[in-house]
């Protein structure tokens, strides 16, 4: 069974870093979410400074299941910033370009909070992808290693909007403030497509990609497993779908948001007997 913390664990010395891309976390390729926790996990490493703030990538290309290289750029220094800019290669080529601030775990400021999770049930009770899908061993390898009790399922077209309760199955090492930037960067970038499809027959004629993703981090949820991810494509048209994604613990509290812009392609699953189901797809660069 793939393993969160160790398939994004990067090894060496800053600023360069050796991985291999693990294919337990495979949709059509290596997972967009995954590999920007990736590197998100190597721009920790290299810099000094212990809480991300921010993290901003573009997927480039899709990577192959083998070694890569993450080199890490320090941009600018602050006495409680740093800026840092990364990117994920693999013969030279690259797959992923990222930029992040990290800062100083404790910073005096305003401090205000009028964020207010949406009103849905809880994890406990709710059904699994595993149990709602009758083809779900079909479904993408990196399904084996998360679980999701999606709020709604197989009910047709509706509103761009989607509410699944998901978390990463196995063991998670506590107290990472950094491995758990990570793991919202990887919801973050898997929800996005569950929103921009909803509103759309099922089999789609297309696959969406995403082209970049940005994620700003409020808190930890180093206490939770199980985490709200509620996305929401608003507008699609001419080959893009904007969206924009929250992250809630079980307790109502806001854990990150983001946005990614997702790129229309032909849905190459069209050609096969059967096509795969929009949860199945996830956020894959």
């Amino acid at each position: 069974m793939g393993d969160f913390a160790l398939d994004t664990r990067v090894q060496g010395h800053g600023p360069r870093f050796r991985v291999r891309l693990s294919e337990d976390w495979a949709v059509w390729g290596p997972n967009g979410g995954y590999l920007a926790a990736l590197v998100l996990r190597a721009m920790a490493a290299a810099g000094r400074l212990p809480r991300p703030a921010t993290f901003t990538c573009q997927f480039l290309r899709v990577a192959r299941f083998d070694e890569a290289e993450i080199r890490v750029t320090l941009v600018r220094r602050g006495s409680h910033a740093d800026a840092l800019r990364a990117v994920l290669a693999q013969d030279g080529r690259p797959v992923v370009a990222a930029t992040a601030w990290f800062v100083a775990d404790e910073i005096p400021g305003l401090e205000h909070d009028a964020a207010r999770m949406p009103d849905v049930a809880g994890p406990e009770g709710l059904a699994g992808f595993d149990e709602l899908a009758d083809d779900f061993a079909e479904w993408s390898p990196v399904w084996r290693h998360i679980e999701g009790r999606p709020l709604r399922f197989g009910e047709g077209p509706g509103a761009p909007v989607s509410h699944s309760w998901m978390r990463v199955r196995g063991a998670r090492a506590e107290h990472d403030g950094v491995l758990d930037a990570a793991r919202a960067v990887f919801w973050m970038d898997f929800m996005m497509w569950s929103a921009a499809s909803a509103p759309h027959p099922w089999p789609s004629p297309y696959i969406a990609p995403n082209l970049d993703l940005s994620v700003q981090f409020h808190r930890s949820a180093r206490a939770h497993d199980w985490l709200l991810c509620e996305s929401h494509a608003p507008h699609a048209s001419r080959g893009l779908m904007g969206c924009q994604g929250r992250l809630w613990t079980p307790d109502g509290e806001l854990v990150a948001t983001g946005t990614s812009q997702l790129y229309c392609r032909p849905n190459p699953a069209l050609a096969a007997p059967r096509s795969v189901p929009p949860a199945a797809l996830g956020g894959a660069a």
